[in-house]
């Protein structure tokens, strides 16, 4: 008995330790789905100690109290589709306009990731019109995958991190820009890659598609892959081959990968692309579900705008970049000829985004040289008048003169398919963009960067009565946990990490628009990361407490 009786002494004493912090007086919203209710949220250390009915911890010991009388506290959100690569990597890492909209976890690897670096990789990067984040050097060779993620730790995040693995980065590993299918050999080689990037953490592979080389890969390929994940627990994850004129093809293609390969499905920033194609996505709805009902674990995710962002280098079909050849294509006449045809067609086999746009609905957000400056904020179409071209030429030219993809929104999304995607509940929530400092801001981005999920809670949530609170918490935080398999975030629960996110429900709201986007959203008040503040009153604290956060097949130091 006196044994037992020792044991306990230290038990009671943690019990009787100061809460580091109590949140009080706040509506709840615990990111089950369940209904909100009024409570106090005690934090001790990077943990949430206690979750308590209103008064019940009035006398406790506390370092600090907030007031949050009128606010709701919530699980911190999750976003699955993150470009914060070169902030996290060679920024500041605080990405401000992530954080001030309440994202605590940030998911990055759409097509590309730093790791696995070779010299295919670093010369692909480039020559497909993107510029390699600086450091990738350093991520070649075995466990490269690992060391990406610990020299973001290193370098300091506001919010915390993890990442699928890119497709497009492992077939760059093997094949660099070229076409064509992989070889047995390439293909061991694509299924090692994929072992070892997941038993360094990450959640799965993601493909994008559309773009060059990614576009080059065969369905085949890609199963492999999955494959060779299976086993670890991995997710594939895809910007689909097509969101467009090819979208129901698309969305069987990724079904027969989640099916041959063994591993759940998650579809990148679901959308129907252009007007003529906009009564598709009430069938892609219906595909999903009828995937779903037949066994497969398939869902997606979407951000809340009508316009997506990518390079304008997707206006050209993606055989112009085949074997590191973009620009050189882009200055031969006969070449350039063939590109006006294709893009031309009434049809293509490739996601002709100028064509499903319009010149009128490009808009240049971000050029690189001063001469081209004049061109930012400017649509297509006005581009060209200025250029005294057509517009395929306007866009060519500029492409070559930027020697790089030229960051463009593309307009091509309906409003009433947003609200349809909104509600159906297989759905989660990312931004599909990059952190921001709005004090230093580069040319103009998409607004998703800063305002996507303050944009859904005000306006498709309080004003418009899309969906219930509850039920957008949820897709924002522990229906993306769930889905990548984080065991310990995504809930307000007692024992998991103290990521949360405090906001005014009648204030919150976007600001950034797409003319100008450096604008914070408003109503989000308090925001912390493993228990530290990084956003207090509204304001960044410049804290950089974001820790990696791994997928299930992560080995440790096991390996």
């Amino acid at each position: 008995m006196q044994r037992i009786f020792l044991l306990l002494i230290p038990l009671c004493a943690a019990a009787q330790a100061p809460y580091d912090m109590i949140l009080s007086g706040g509506r709840v919203v615990d990111g089950t789905g369940n209904s909100w209710f009024y409570g106090d949220v005690a934090i001790r250390g990077d943990r949430i100690a206690r979750i308590a009915p209103p008064g019940v911890l009035r006398q406790a010991p506390a370092k600090g109290r907030l007031d949050i009388a009128g606010m709701v506290v919530a699980p911190g959100f999750i976003g699955i589709q993150s470009h914060s690569r070169q902030p996290f990597l060679g920024g500041d890492g605080r990405v401000i306009s992530k954080v001030t909209q309440g994202i605590t976890t940030e998911i990055l690897g759409e097509g590309w990731t730093n790791a696995p670096a070779n010299e295919r990789t670093l010369a692909g990067e480039q020559q497909s019109g993107r510029h390699p984040t600086a450091g990738s050097e350093d991520f070649t060779g075995p466990r490269g995958f690992d060391r990406w993620l610990r020299a973001m730790e290193r370098n300091g995040a506001s919010a915390n991190f993890g990442s699928f693995l890119g497709a497009t980065t492992v077939r760059m590993y093997v094949k660099g820009m070229e076409q064509g299918a992989p070889s047995p050999a390439e293909i061991d080689t694509m299924q090692t890659l994929v072992r070892q990037a997941m038993e360094d953490g990450a959640f799965g592979v993601a493909s994008a598609l559309i773009y060059p080389p990614g576009e080059y890969a065969t369905t085949a390929e890609l199963i492999e892959m999955a494959k060779a994940m299976g086993p670890l627990g991995g997710v594939y994850i895809t910007h689909m081959r097509s969101e467009a004129d090819h979208l129901l093809e698309a969305i069987d293609e990724a079904v027969r990968i989640g099916r041959q390969g063994g591993v759940p499905v998650e579809i990148y920033h679901l959308k129907a692309s252009g007007t003529r194609n906009w009564h598709k996505a009430g069938q892609a709805i219906a595909r999903i579900e009828q995937a779903r009902r037949s066994g497969l674990d398939i869902s997606a995710d979407m951000y809340a705008y009508i316009a997506g962002a990518t390079g304008l280098t997707a206006c050209l079909p993606p055989w112009t970049a085949a074997g590191g050849k973009l620009f050189d294509n882009l200055q031969d006449p006969g070449v350039r000829a063939r590109i006006r045809a294709e893009i031309l067609s009434d049809k293509t086999q490739w996601e002709n985004m100028g064509m499903l746009a319009g010149p009128d609905g490009v808009l240049i957000v971000g050029v690189e040289k001063p001469e081209n400056k004049m061109y930012v904020g400017k649509r297509l179409s006005e581009i060209a008048r200025m250029m005294g071209k057509d517009w395929i030429d306007a866009a060519m030219d500029l492409v070559l003169a930027e020697g790089r993809r030229v960051e463009t929104v593309y307009f091509m999304m309906s409003e009433d398919n947003v609200r349809l995607q909104l509600r159906q509940p297989w759905i989660k929530i990312g931004t599909d963009a990059g952190g921001f400092d709005p004090g230093n801001p580069k040319d103009l981005t998409h607004p998703r960067s800063y305002g996507n999920y303050p944009r859904i809670l005000g306006k498709y949530v309080r004003d418009e009565k899309v969906l219930p609170l509850e039920d957008a918490i949820r897709k924002m935080s522990s229906a993306v946990a769930r889905r990548l398999s984080i065991q310990d975030r995504g809930l307000l629960q007692e024992g998991l990490y103290a990521d949360l996110v405090v906001f005014d429900p009648e204030a919150i709201a976007d600001r950034a628009t797409f003319e100008q986007p450096h604008q914070l959203s408003v109503g989000v008040q308090h925001v912390l990361v493993n228990g530290v503040a990084v956003v207090r009153d509204g304001k960044h604290t410049g804290a950089k407490p974001g820790r990696i956060v791994r997928g299930p097949g992560y080995q440790g130091d096991a390996k």
